[in-house]
C-alpha cells in the first residue's frame, strides 16, 4: 500500500494535497494518533518530492526554448549564406501595378504594396513628374545596365583578384609575343634618327630656318635668283608676331632694311614685303624699324622712278608702319610723306595706287579721332599714345597739301569699291575741308551724277528682294554728303 501511495509519476502534476487525502483513505482511524510522527515525515517527503520534479521540468523546459532558439540561428546564418552566393532576379518595374514574384529583387526608390484581395505583393515605380525624372538623371549620371542574372559574387571577387595579377602578365609568354608583333611594326627612334643623319636631312627651327635665308640673302655668291627666293620664302615665316621679333635677335631685320638700298628693283620689291609682313601690327618691330632708317628708305622709293610693282609693296610696307604706330606718323609728317603720297597720286601711271593712298590717309584720320574720343569717355589722365597722337598735325597738313580737292576729284573713279573709299575719306575731312567742298563745283556735279545712278542701282535691289542693299548704302553717304555741303 506505501508502495502505491508513493509511486507518483514526476512527470505528472504533483499535488501535496491529493497525496495526502489517500494516505487519510487507507489509513484506518485507530491508528491515527500514534502515527502522527510517521505522517508528518511523509508529508515532508512529499513535499521535497514534488518540489524536485517542478524544477527538473523548469529546467528542461528553458534548455528545450534555448535549442529551438539557437537552431532557428543556424538556420538563418545559413539561409544568408546561401543568398550570398545566390543572385536574385532583379525586377523591374514599369508605371502600372505589377505581381511581385517570391525571390525578386526590387530596385531602391520603387512603391511595393499588398494586394489584400489576392495577398500578393505588387511594385511599380513611382510616380513623378517625368521634367523631374530627366532631370534627376542628368544629375545623377545613367548606371550601366548590367545582367545580374550573368555575374555572381564569386565572379565579382575573382575579377577583383586579378587586377593584382596585372603586373605578372608582363613577364608571361603573351605579353613577350605582344611586344615582338608591335616591333614589327615600329621602329626605334633611335633607328630612325641613325637613318635621318645617313641621308642629311636636318629637322630645322623656325629661327634657324630665318637664320639660313638671312645668310643666303646676304650672302655676295648668291644670284639674284637666290635672294629673291630667300626673301619670298622669309616673308611666310615673319607673319608670325614671334618670328618677326626673333628677325631682331640676330639683326636679320637690318639686313633687309638695308637691301632697299638694292639696285636691283625685285629685291627692292621682295625686301618691302618682307617688311611689310613683320611690321603688321607688331609694336616692336616698327620701333626697330624706325630706328633703323626704314621710314626713309621706303618714301625715296616711292618718291624716284621704281616699277609698279615694286611701289606697291613700299607702299604696303609705309602702311603696315604707319598704322597705330603715332611716333612713325610724326616722322611721316617730317619727311614730307604727305608731297611724296600726292606725287605718287597725280601720276598717270600710278592710278592704281590712289585708292590704296585714300585708304591709308583715311586709316590715319579715324585712328586719331578714335584714340581722343576713348579719352574723352574714360576721363582718365592722357596716356603716352594719346600724347604722342594730339602731336600728330594730320588734317591742317592734308588741307595745306591740297588733299581735299584731291580726294574730291578722285570720285571720278568708275569702280564702285572706288567710290566707297573716297566718300568715307571725304566725310572724315568734311570738318577740316568744308568750304573747299562747298567751293568745288565740280565735285557737286559729281555727287548729283552719282546720286542719280544709286538711285536706279538702289530700286534695282529693291525689285529684287534685298533688304540691305550695297548701292543703298553708298546712295545714303551720298545723300548725307550733299545735305552737310548745303
Amino acid at each position: 500500500m506505501w508502495k502505491a501511495i508513493l509511486a507518483v509519476d514526476c512527470e505528472e502534476d504533483c499535488k501535496p494535497l491529493e497525496v495526502l487525502g489517500i494516505v487519510l483513505h487507507y489509513l484506518p482511524s485507530a491508528r491515527m494518533a500514534p502515527r502522527g510522527i510517521l505522517l508528518g515525515l511523509l508529508l515532508t517527503s512529499c513535499f521535497t518530492l514534488c518540489l524536485s520534479c517542478q524544477n527538473s521540468n523548469n529546467f528542461a523546459l528553458i534548455n528545450t526554448e534555448k535549442s529551438i532558439h539557437k537552431e532557428s540561428e543556424t538556420k538563418e546564418t545559413r539561409g544568408e549564406e546561401e543568398l550570398d552566393t545566390e543572385v536574385l532576379e532583379v525586377f523591374h518595374p514599369t508605371q502600372e501595378w505589377q505581381t511581385l514574384q517570391p525571390g525578386q529583387a526590387v530596385p531602391a526608390g520603387s512603391h511595393v504594396r499588398l494586394n489584400l484581395q489576392t495577398g500578393a505583393r505588387e511594385v511599380k515605380l513611382q510616380q513623378e513628374d517625368k521634367f523631374q525624372n530627366n532631370l534627376k538623371g542628368f544629375k545623377k549620371g545613367r548606371r550601366l545596365d548590367i545582367n545580374t542574372n550573368t555575374y555572381t559574387s564569386q565572379d565579382l571577387k575573382s575579377a577583383l583578384a586579378k587586377f593584382k595579377e596585372g603586373a605578372e602578365m608582363e613577364n608571361s609568354k603573351d605579353e613577350q609575343a605582344r611586344q615582338a608583333t608591335v616591333k614589327q611594326f615600329f621602329r626605334p627612334i633611335e633607328e630612325l634618327k641613325k637613318e635621318f643623319d645617313e641621308l642629311n636631312v636636318v629637322l630645322e627651327t623656325d629661327m634657324q630656318i630665318m637664320v639660313r635665308l638671312i645668310n643666303k640673302f646676304n650672302s655676295s655668291s648668291s644670284s639674284l635668283e637666290e635672294k629673291v627666293a630667300a626673301l619670298f620664302d622669309l616673308e611666310y615665316y615673319v607673319h608670325q608676331m614671334d618670328n618677326a621679333q626673333d628677325l631682331l635677335s640676330f639683326g636679320g631685320l637690318q639686313v633687309v632694311i638695308n637691301g632697299l638700298n638694292s639696285t636691283e628693283p625685285l629685291v627692292k620689291e621682295y625686301a618691302a614685303f618682307v617688311l611689310g609682313a613683320a611690321f603688321s601690327s607688331n609694336p616692336k618691330v616698327q620701333v626697330e624699324a624706325i630706328e633703323g632708317g626704314a621710314l626713309q628708305k621706303l618714301l625715296v622709293i616711292l618718291a624716284t622712278d621704281q616699277p609698279l610693282p615694286a611701289k606697291k609693296k613700299v607702299l604696303f610696307a609705309l602702311c603696315s608702319l604707319l598704322r597705330h604706330f603715332p611716333y612713325a606718323q610724326q616722322q611721316f609728317l617730317k619727311l614730307g610723306g604727305l608731297q611724296v603720297l600726292r606725287s605718287l597720286v597725280q601720276e598717270e601711271s600710278a592710278k592704281v595706287l590712289a585708292v590704296r593712298v585714300v585708304t591709308l590717309l583715311y586709316d590715319l584720320v579715324t585712328e586719331k579721332m578714335f584714340a581722343e574720343e576713348e579719352a574723352e569717355l574714360t576721363q582718365d589722365s592722357p596716356p603716352e599714345k594719346l600724347r604722342q597722337y594730339r602731336q600728330v598735325h594730320l588734317l591742317p597738313g592734308l588741307r595745306e597739301q591740297g588733299w581735299c580737292e584731291i580726294t574730291a576729284h578722285l570720285l571720278a573713279l568708275p569702280e564702285h569699291d572706288a567710290r566707297e573709299k573716297v566718300l568715307q575719306t571725304l566725310g572724315a575731312l568734311l570738318a577740316t575741308c568744308r568750304d573747299r567742298y562747298r567751293q568745288d563745283l565740280q565735285l557737286s556735279r559729281t555727287l548729283g551724277s552719282l546720286q542719280a545712278e544709286y538711285q536706279a542701282l538702289a530700286s534695282l535691289e529693291l525689285q529684287e528682294g534685298e533688304d540691305e542693299g550695297y548701292f543703298r548704302e553708298l546712295l545714303a553717304s551720298i545723300n548725307s554728303l550733299l545735305k552737310e555741303l548745303r
